[in-house]
Order: C-alpha cells, then structure tokens, then sequence
C-alpha cells in the first residue's frame, strides 16, 4: 500500500473509533499483565468473567501467591490451558516479588524473562501500562496487515517489523487498538464485513465481501 493510502487507512479507522482500547478487563498494570497472559489462545470475553472474580481477590503478585495455585487454578478453571497458565502466573508473581519489588518491568526484555510472557504479550503491556508504540501481533491484526496489504510478512515478527515502518507517527501508540478491533469485528477471518468496512476503498483483498 502506498504511503499516502496508509495514512487515509489510519484515518479512517480513527475517525470511526477514536478511543480505541483493549477488550480486556484489568485495575492495575499486574492485573493487565495477568489478563493478557490468560488470553492467549482464548477470548477476551472468557478471561474477562474469569478474572472478574480473581481481581477482587488477587490483584497484586503477593495477593497471587498467598492465594496459592490451586485456588488459582479454580478461578480461571474455564479457561482454555488453565493449567499451565496458573502455573506460570504464580511463578511470574514469585519473580515479581522477588527481583522486580512487585512491580511489572517496563522494558521487553525483562517482561519476556517472565514465565508465560513472549514478545507479543510484553508488546500489549508496554502499550498499554507504558504508553509505548509496540504493536502485538496476534491473528487478527496478522490477518488485516496481509489481507489489505499495508503491511505483508509470513511471520508475525515480520507484521510487526513492517508496521512499525510504516504506521504514521500520529497513529503509533493506538495502531494496536484500531487494527485488532477491526479485525476483531469487521475484517473477520470468515465472512468478513466488507460492506461495513471503512477502508474498504483502500483494502488490497482479493476476495471482498462487495
């Protein structure tokens, strides 16, 4: 896609949604930390009613620990790979703890030093909690980059790589929101919603819902 098409491409989903933010349901930058650990491979709906109850309980690492694993394990039970999740969760809070004062690091590398945290996660929160321009790569913003060709890669590092070239500086620390929630509800990965779709005029897919 052309620059002069890509800056139309953010404005456009800007307008249409100015205040993008994430789905997830969190009170602190720990409870963030936690929310977009359990929601990988799983819905920001289904973390959202497990960690409702969790939050009210545990929203600290130390408050994590003294609840203990399998308590944990109990709350985010409906969760897909509640096991292993729980388990890295306690272990991430006992490093937290630990090396870390309690806090979450602002910095990459030290949040993918943590149990269950990869790049992707640690892009959300340093977005999120830290104001940061990082862009976390998951399927649907994979999706949208290389269905309407603003940014192509075969690999999600690749995605990421290329938008962080190309994103207009005006749009850097919102791209995350604005390209995750139109995939999330318009550029779907079946059906998607074309005829509703506000770049659509912009969109290289091939196979428009038109």
């Amino acid at each position: 896609m052309i620059k002069k098409n890509i800056q139309t491409f953010f404005n456009l989903l800007s307008k249409k949604n100015p205040k993008p933010k994430s789905d997830l349901k969190y009170t602190n930058n720990f409870t963030l930390l936690i929310a977009v650990v359990l929601s990988a491979q799983s819905t920001d709906i289904g973390v959202n009613k497990a960690t409702k109850k969790l939050f009210l309980i545990a929203n600290t690492p130390e408050k994590i620990l003294k609840l203990g694993l399998k308590k944990l394990k109990f709350l985010i039970k409906t969760i897909g790979l509640y096991n292993n999740k729980a388990k890295n969760i306690m272990s991430l809070s006992k490093i937290l703890v630990e090396e870390f004062n309690g806090n979450v690091p602002n910095n990459r590398e030290d949040l993918v030093s943590l149990p269950g945290v990869g790049r992707k996660t640690a892009n959300v929160v340093l977005n999120i909690a830290f104001n940061k321009s990082t862009i976390a790569v998951d399927t649907h913003i994979f999706r949208v980059s290389n269905r309407t060709k603003i940014a192509v890669g075969k690999k999600p590092i690749d995605v990421e790589l290329n938008l962080e070239k190309i994103v207009p500086e005006k749009y850097k620390k919102i791209a995350h929101h604005l390209l995750i929630l139109h995939g999330r509800y318009v550029c779907k990965a079946r059906n998607p919603e074309c005829l509703d779709c506000v770049v659509k005029q912009l969109c290289m897919f091939k196979s428009k819902n038109i």
